[in-house]
């Protein structure tokens, strides 16, 4: 189902204009009322005026979450705080929390968006929303949240926690559509095991997965455990929060970004200059409809590619590739760039694994070690110590074949690896401490 025909099938050339004339006006504001992005531009040398065509968002300085907290908690806002409605703010685990502002408006566009979101994934109506999407400052929950309520559909606020509850919620009251982080839906799966709850006896069909990168092979290790449809969700919250992007039920293949409200940009992440469509780079993001809190330019060092062929669904607007890693998140082993999600391709790949698995990074003298511990299930843990052996080497060869280096590996027994009710904690780097 497509929920906004006018703009989700709008023809290219009449979206571009929409998107050039909200830039326009995007600009403009920002440069009179907000004093850093008015800085930013001076310095750069740039006018609202000079924002012609769509190509020249280039000449626009780039907006960094560095930027948003040399700023906290609200000097980027655009509007004064009796006009916002709402705030959210991440973990703040890194430094100074970033703040995120909504009016009143901007919450209904993000219902709306939200609602666009989820008939993307294939809900409706009549579905039974279980929503494990962590509630308060983070903007899962919520903001899914009012979305299924704007699409029409019953929502169960579960939130995060509580496995046991979750199940037997879903017993009861016959969840259809569950909301939540992959590595979450993972635990929820093993819960039932433990509990002997057949997933066919539940009536769960499509999964809305997002806040994490998440590998292929970890979709069907999720689709096969659950029994549903999985579908990538993608968004953050200094951009709205969820409802960015989004893929569709017919394809699942790459998330549709609605571009009448952002505008994306891939960059080489070390120069900063625009790539041409399909090559891999940093996804950069200008908020075009947003009141509160816009931005221009936001880097938001995820590593993806976008790509614009036209799509089964009938949607026209440019799809970007599952992310694949974050800037930040990228290990430099010995001078080998490493993603997390690259060791889980691998391991979600072999047979007797578990999706369940960290990467521990140490340094030992001058040079530093990477060891992946992972869970194997309990036929494999109760194996013979030759073809733990043998599993142990064949992960190591395949993981070297990838990335071109060699780690340790530990197999370690079922569910030793701690689970996590929100985004999963899949790298310890002791470095930095």
């Amino acid at each position: 189902m497509i929920w906004n025909e006018q703009y989700e099938t709008m023809p290219r050339e009449d979206l571009e204009k929409v998107q050039l004339r909200r830039l326009q006006d995007l600009v403009a504001r920002v440069y009179a009322r907000v004093a850093p992005y008015r800085a930013k531009m001076d310095a750069a040398g740039v006018r609202p005026g000079d924002i012609k065509t769509l190509a020249d968002i280039k000449k626009l300085p780039f907006t960094t979450k560095e930027d948003l907290r040399a700023n906290y908690p609200f000097g980027m806002f655009t509007v004064p705080l009796e006009q916002v409605v709402r705030v959210h703010a991440s973990s703040g685990t890194t430094g100074k929390p970033t703040v995120v502002g909504y009016t009143r408006r901007d919450i209904d566009t993000w219902a709306e968006l939200m609602a666009r979101a989820l008939a993307c994934g294939g809900v409706q109506r009549d579905d039974m929303v279980h929503n494990a999407y962590g509630y308060g400052l983070f903007t899962g929950g919520l903001g899914a949240h009012y979305g299924a309520e704007k699409l029409g559909a019953t929502v169960i606020p579960i939130s995060g926690g509580n496995s046991r509850r979750q199940i037997l919620i879903m017993q009861d009251f016959g969840s259809t559509v569950l909301l939540a982080t992959p590595s979450y839906a993972l635990n929820l799966a093993d819960t039932m095991a433990d509990m002997g709850v057949d997933v066919a006896s539940l009536k769960l069909r499509v999964g809305i997965f997002g806040a994490e990168p998440w590998s292929e092979n970890m979709r069907e290790e999720v689709e096969k455990k659950l029994g549903l449809k999985a579908i990538d969700i993608y968004g953050l919250s200094e951009v709205m929060g969820p409802g960015v992007s989004m893929e569709c039920i017919e394809a699942q293949h790459g998330m549709h970004i609605f571009e009448d409200h952002f505008y994306p940009e891939i960059i080489d992440p070390e120069s900063g200059e625009p790539l041409p469509m399909g090559e891999a780079g940093e996804l950069v993001f200008t908020t075009l409809t947003k009141e509160a809190f816009p931005v221009l330019r936001y880097r938001t060092k995820d590593i993806t590619r976008l790509w614009a062929e036209p799509c089964v669904c009938g949607r026209n607007f440019v799809r970007m590739e599952k992310v694949t890693g974050r800037t930040d998140d990228m290990l430099i082993i010995r001078g080998v760039n490493v993603f997390p999600s690259q060791i889980e391709h691998v391991l979600m790949g072999i047979k007797g694994v578990e999706p369940h698995y960290q990467i521990v990074v140490n340094r030992e003298g001058a040079l530093d070690t990477m060891e992946v511990q992972v869970e194997v299930s309990e036929q494999v843990f109760s194996d013979e110590i030759k073809t733990l052996e043998a599993l142990s080497r064949r992960i190591q060869a395949e993981i070297k074949d990838l990335i071109g280096s060699t780690c340790k590996i530990k197999l370690v027994e079922p569910k030793s690896i701690q689970r996590s009710e929100g985004k999963a904690k899949r790298v310890i780097d002791n470095r930095k401490i």
